[in-house]
C-alpha cells in the first residue's frame, strides 16, 4: 500500500525549498551570466550617455556657429555703411528689412567707449525702438584686449526674446577712438532646432541601447550555452544517470571536461582499490578465525570456551567493518544508484512479518511510488532492515514505517514500534558499537550501530526519540535521487 508521507515528513520539503530560494535571492554575485550582463549594459549605457551630449553639444555648437557667421556678416554691413564725420558717426542705409521691423529679432547697435568701461550708444537700428542690444559688464574691457575681433555672447532680447549678440572693436577712418559695432540674433530657433535633436537622438540611443543589451542577453546566453551543458552533465553523473562526460565542448571548455573525465576515473580506480583492500583483508583474517573456531571445536573447559567467544566476536566485527568499509566506498564514489523506497520497505515488510507471524506482528507502512533512495540497494535494505528487525523485535504487535521527502536532496523515513521505547540516557549508548540493554536478547549489538555508520557514510543522520505508539522511533536522513 502506497500513501502520501504524513505531515510532520512532509514539512521540512516546503522550509528547505524556500531556504534555497532564499539563498539564490542573497547571492546575485555569484551569477557569471548576471555579472557579463551588468558589465556590457553598463558599458554600453556609458557609451551611449557619452555619444549622446557629444552629439547634442556639436549640434548646437554648429547651429551657433551658423548664427555667429550670420552675425560677422550683419556687423560687416553696418561697418561699411558707417562713416566718421565731424559731428560723431554716421550710419547709411542698411537694406535689411528685418532691422527695419520693430522687435524682429534682428538688431544693430553702434556705440563707442565710455568712461568706466560702458559703452555710449551712438546709433541704432530701427528694429530695436527705444531699446539698447545688452552689454555685459565685462565686454568693454574684452573687447580693449580683442580689438579687431568678433566676441559674442547670450542675451535676452527687448521683446523677452533669446538673443546671440556678437560685439567687435574697430578702428575707423578719420576718427581718432576705436568703435564698437554690436549685432543681435534671436536664437529660439536654434534652441528649438538643439532641443529637437536632442530629442531624436536620445530616442534613437534609446533605441539602440536596448537592441544592444538584448543582443548581449542573446550572446551571453548562447556563448554560455556549452556551460550549461557541461553543468548539466557532471549533475547527471552526480545523480547516476551518467558514467562519464561524452558531449564535445568548445577548445577552451574541453580542456575541463577532460580534467572531470579523468578525476572520475581516478576516483573510481580509488575506490575499487580500497574495496579490493578491505576484501583481501577480511578474507585475510577469516581464515585465522575458522582454524581457531575448528581447533576449539566442542572442547570444554575455561580455553576453549573463551577462544569461541572472541573468536565470535572478532568474526561480528570483521563482518561489520567489512560491510562499513564497502558502504563508504560506494557513498564516496558519488555515482549513485537509484532505489525505490516503497519497492524496499514493501519486501522488508513481507519477510519480516513472516519471520514474527508467531508473535502477530503488523507492519504499516507508507511511502510515495516516486521516492527514491540515492544509493545501493542493499545498503538501503539493511539500514532500514536492522531497524524494521529491531522494532519487530521489541514491539508488542504494532510497527509503523513512514517515508517521505525532505529537505532539497534528502528523504526522511520513520521506524516506529509499540514496545516498551527507551530512556533518554540509553538512546546514544544503543547507537555505539557492540553496546547491548538486555544481554538476554540475541544478537551482537551491533545492528544500531552499523545503521547509524551506514548512514552516517551516505551523509545522512539517525536520531531516536520517543513515537506516539509509546515505544522508540528511529528517524532517518537519507541522500534522495530525482524522481
Amino acid at each position: 500500500m502506497t500513501e502520501a508521507p504524513p505531515p510532520d515528513v512532509a514539512r521540512p520539503v516546503r522550509l528547505g525549498r524556500l531556504r534555497a530560494w532564499g539563498g539564490w535571492f542573497r547571492r546575485p554575485g555569484r551569477s557569471l551570466t548576471r555579472r557579463l550582463i551588468w558589465l556590457a549594459s553598463g558599458w554600453i549605457l556609458i557609451a551611449l550617455v557619452v555619444t549622446g551630449f557629444v552629439l547634442t553639444s556639436l549640434f548646437q555648437e554648429s547651429a551657433l556657429r551658423r548664427l555667429g557667421a550670420s552675425l560677422n556678416e550683419t556687423i560687416d554691413q553696418v561697418v561699411l555703411a558707417t562713416s566718421a564725420t565731424a559731428k560723431g558717426v554716421t550710419v547709411g542705409a542698411i537694406l535689411d528689412q528685418r532691422t527695419l521691423n520693430i522687435y524682429s529679432g534682428k538688431y544693430w547697435g553702434v556705440a563707442e567707449p565710455a568712461a568706466g568701461d560702458h559703452l555710449r550708444i551712438l546709433a541704432r537700428s530701427r528694429s530695436l525702438w527705444d531699446a539698447e542690444l545688452p552689454v555685459p559688464a565685462d565686454l568693454p574691457p574684452r573687447l580693449v584686449d580683442a580689438i579687431g575681433q568678433t566676441i559674442t555672447y547670450n542675451a535676452v532680447g527687448p521683446a523677452g526674446e533669446p538673443l546671440r549678440v556678437a560685439a567687435s572693436m574697430k578702428q575707423l577712418p578719420g576718427r581718432a577712438g576705436p568703435v564698437v559695432f554690436l549685432a543681435g540674433l534671436d536664437r529660439s530657433d536654434v534652441d528649438a532646432d538643439t532641443r529637437q535633436f536632442a530629442t531624436v537622438t536620445w530616442l534613437a540611443l534609446l533605441l539602440l541601447g536596448a537592441g544592444l543589451v538584448t543582443a548581449v542577453l542573446l550572446q551571453v546566453q548562447i556563448g554560455l550555452s556549452p556551460l550549461y551543458g557541461l553543468r548539466n552533465e557532471i549533475a547527471a553523473v552526480r545523480k547516476g544517470r551518467k558514467a562519464r562526460i561524452e558531449r564535445a565542448y568548445p577548445v577552451e571548455i574541453q580542456p575541463l571536461a577532460e580534467q572531470v573525465n579523468r578525476l572520475l576515473d581516478h576516483n573510481q580506480e580509488v575506490v575499487e582499490r580500497q574495496r579490493t583492500h578491505v576484501g583481501n583483508l577480511a578474507h585475510a583474517l577469516k581464515t585465522p578465525i575458522s582454524v581457531m573456531l575448528a581447533e576449539a571445536g566442542t572442547a570444554e573447559g575455561a580455553l576453549p570456551e573463551m577462544v569461541r567467544r572472541q573468536t565470535g566476536v572478532m568474526q561480528a566485527q570483521v563482518d561489520h567493518h567489512l560491510r562499513r568499509a564497502r558502504a563508504a566506498a560506494r557513498a564516496a564514489h558519488g555515482l549513485g544508484e537509484r532505489t525505490p523506497v516503497a519497492d524496499v520497505i514493501d519486501e522488508l515488510a513481507v519477510m519480516l512479518e513472516r519471520v514474527f507471524e508467531t508473535k502477530g506482528v503488523e507492519i504499516d507502512w507508507r511511502a510515495p511510488d516516486s521516492l527514491g533512495f540515492l544509493g545501493e540497494r542493499q545498503d538501503l535494505q539493511e539500514i532500514l532492515g536492522n531497524l524494521i528487525e529491531n522494532a519487530c523485535k521489541w514491539s508488542r504487535r504494532r510497527v509503523r514505517v513512514s517515508a517521505g521527502p525532505g529537505a532539497p536532496g534528502l528523504l526522511i523515513a520513520v521506524v516506529e514500534d509499540d514496545g516498551p521505547g527507551l530512556p533518554v540516557d540509553q538512546r546514544e549508548t544503543v547507537l555505539k558499537r557492540g553496546a547491548r540493554l538486555d544481554e538476554s536478547a540475541p544478537g551482537s549489538g551491533l545492528g544500531l550501530s552499523i545503521v547509524d555508520e551506514l548512514v552516517r557514510a551516505y551523509g545522512g543522520r539517525l536520531t531516536l526519540a520517543e513515537s506516539d505508539l509509546g515505544g522508540l522511533k528511529a528517524m532517518l536522513e537519507l541522500p534522495a535521487a530525482e524522481a
